[in-house]
């Protein structure tokens, strides 16, 4: 018998909250399965805790838990959810996605696909133009294989793997620094020992916000990137962080200047995030807490 949690952080997204968990009425569990879902309510002021109150009241085959953290942040959060769930393999999806399926396989964590869903008016994404969205897109192909890294819309990961190195990093994420608290978490899995897969069989949508497309909202994203990364990591302002802001300045200059309009946009996301980066270590680093 495989025991699975799914844990679904959210904040304030009621309406994408409610497409989920719709989406995940749909799966069909399979008698060699007992499965749970958690969500876990950051402090909604939205419909979210009407929603989780009437999905709680409902007799169902899949156990529903609809909980609250008043800590802010993702991974507190997800901290929650993990101290809560019963299941031998966590599987984690954000609030803004669209499930399809997961499958079991050998690894120790496990990183799905993130592929581009719709809008609020059903229109899907423009394949030429995926980086504008500003969504994560994650897809490695058709076979299964090891990688180095996992994103937080669509993991899972055995319950061995908190045991061994502790839960999420509450300094990153959002509602805190605002990302990189499962960039981070993978290091600590790799440096554990641990091996973490692809399989393009675990696939989530991720569902198009207009408010989220174009190049402000990239260069904010990038920029946050930057002083996320500043807390977890120790890289050298001198031989590597000025290096690659001079660089990428550079190219970003010569994209704009030949029309190369997908690269720069991409070139200057990489700007914002080095400097984001030196913006944040000249400030003081909040204390790592799970």
């Amino acid at each position: 018998m495989l025991n699975v949690s799914l844990i679904i952080p959210t904040c304030n997204r009621s309406t994408s909250l409610q497409r989920l968990l719709q989406s995940i009425d749909t799966l069909l569990v399979p008698s060699t399965v007992c499965a749970e879902i958690i969500v876990v309510d950051n402090g909604s002021v939205d419909e979210t805790p009407r929603i989780l109150a009437e999905r709680s009241n409902l007799d169902r085959i899949v156990a529903f838990y609809g909980l609250t953290e008043t800590r802010k942040g993702k991974a507190s959060a997800l901290n929650r959810g993990i101290a809560a769930a019963k299941g031998n393999v966590l599987l984690i999806v954000d609030d803004d996605v669209v499930l399809e399926a997961h499958r079991r396989n050998g690894f120790d964590a496990l990183q799905g696909r993130v592929l581009p869903g719709v809008d609020p008016d059903g229109n899907p994404a423009e394949k030429t133009k995926l980086s504008e969205y500003n969504i994560p897109y994650v897809d490695h192909g058709r076979e299964i294989c090891e990688i180095w890294g996992l994103n937080g819309t669509n993991m899972s990961f055995k319950r061995e793997v908190i045991e061994k190195i502790g839960g999420f990093d509450s300094r990153l994420g959002p509602g805190a620094a605002g990302f990189s608290e499962d960039t981070e978490f993978s290091i600590r899995i790799r440096q554990a020992g641990f091996k973490i897969g692809y399989t393009p069989h675990a696939i989530v949508y991720h569902e198009l916000n207009p408010g989220r497309y174009g190049r402000q909202y990239n260069r904010d994203v990038e920029y946050r990137k930057g002083l996320s990364r500043s807390i977890y990591r120790n890289d050298s302002t001198l031989f590597r962080v000025i290096p690659d802001l001079f660089a990428n300045c550079m190219r970003y200059c010569l994209y704009r200047l030949t029309g190369r309009t997908q690269k720069a946009y991409k070139t200057e996301g990489r700007v914002m995030k080095c400097w984001g980066y030196l913006v944040g270590q000249l400030r003081p680093k909040p204390n790592f807490k799970v």
